[in-house]
């Protein structure tokens, strides 16, 4: 599938642009992913293409991100308030939504702020920054003119190589995507706003409520895929909390921060075959 095949509509309620695309057959079980931090709907377009075999996926570019709207709110809860009217407009109804990295937290506010989500996907994500490997720049990203300097001044390569932590250790960068630059790309286009957002403000909210704890709250079926190789968060402590909390938890060797960019296929079939387990019980 070409990069233009990968561009979707955009659909504009509540006074914001969303960028939305749909997959598979439109009468199958709805599937919603949503990307992270510097992100976009790219980094599920392999794992796209298994899923529309079977399922009804739907993707968004977050707000501040790819095409969609870069001025507006970019808290979790705002995102989801964005993202919900889309879905209904759509006619989506008993999703699943799956939400890697920060869009884990965009996931669990749509699915406790809306009656159209049936099952939690996280994607990995540790329920709060209490055992992160992220740089201590919080003060600094508090100050205003640092978030949009930073954006600005930051080499494409120094962009590549913050990149790579996403990833496992060795992981080409240039088998990530169909456009070899798409991740630069994505970091490029997003409101610079989004480093104050996911550092210091996301530091103090998941302190207060951590994911674990929300997901609990939230009481839907919920799947965690994470990989063995994230170097941000410590797989092993993850896995015990998401697992104490009542979710499944899958552990993929040889994904990092991203399994649905490094692992599309591994991705796909468990998120398959939970979606069929949840069906069925």
């Amino acid at each position: 599938m070409s990069a233009r095949q990968q561009i979707g509509t955009i659909t504009s309620i509540g006074g914001v642009d969303i960028h939305v695309r749909e997959d598979g057959p439109p009468d199958a079980k709805a599937v919603v992913l949503i990307h992270g931090f510097a992100s976009s709907m790219h980094w599920y377009d392999r794992v796209t293409l298994l899923l529309a075999e079977k399922f009804h996926v739907i993707r968004v570019d977050l707000l501040g991100h790819g095409l969609s709207t870069r001025d507006a709110d970019l808290a979790p809860r705002s995102q989801a308030r964005a993202i919900a009217p889309v879905l209904d407009k759509f006619g989506i109804r008993d999703a699943a939504v799956a939400g890697h990295s920060y869009g884990a937290d965009v996931a669990l506010a749509l699915a406790e702020g809306s009656d159209l989500i049936s099952e939690l996907v996280i994607i990995g994500q540790a329920p709060d920054y209490s055992y992160s490997n992220l740089p201590p720049v919080d003060i600094a990203l508090n100050l205003p003119f640092v978030p949009s300097l930073l954006h600005r001044l930051t080499p494409v390569a120094a962009i590549a190589l913050l990149t790579q932590s996403g990833f496992a250790p060795g992981y080409r960068m240039d088998t990530a995507f169909d456009i070899r630059d798409q991740a630069v790309r994505d970091h490029l286009a997003m409101n610079p706003t989004m480093y104050k957002t996911v550092l210091p403000d996301r530091r103090k909210w998941l302190a207060r409520r951590p994911l674990d704890e929300q997901l609990r709250d939230c009481g839907l079926p919920t799947l965690v895929i994470h990989g063995r190789q994230d170097q941000l968060y410590d797989w092993a402590k993850t896995e015990a909390r998401y697992e104490a909390a009542g979710a499944r938890v899958e552990v993929i060797d040889g994904a990092g921060h991203s399994p649905n960019v490094e692992r599309p296929a591994a991705v796909a079939r468990i998120l398959g075959d939970f979606l069929s387990s949840a069906h069925t019980l």
